[in-house]
């Protein structure tokens, strides 16, 4: 039986271990995209293939990582219902 799930987490994009693999055409533009990830830090491999489509996701993913988001406050049981009723949130809108 083959094990799914090895228990390591997966390296975090743009490092030593899993560093961004992106695809150029021209070696103008991938002097652009080198600077980009040299002046962010960040590791990477670029593939030069000038007969295939340009493919840098993984530089637009590295330039516009997901920000946190707080989670809404829940409403206690025996708070006032949001609704506006005037009843608490269990007699109203909590069943």
């Amino acid at each position: 039986m083959e094990k799914i799930f090895d228990g390591q987490r997966p390296a975090k994009l743009g490092t030593e271990n899993n560093p961004a693999v992106v695809n150029v055409q021209t070696k103008k533009r991938m002097k652009e995209v080198a600077s980009i990830f040299e002046k962010n830090g960040w590791k990477y491999k670029i593939d030069l293939q000038p007969d295939k489509e340009e493919d840098i996701s993984a530089l637009e993913i590295l330039m516009n990582w997901p920000k946190p988001v707080a989670a809404e406050k829940k409403v206690g049981r025996n708070e006032p219902c949001p609704c506006g009723s005037g009843k608490k949130y269990k007699k109203c809108c909590g069943t």
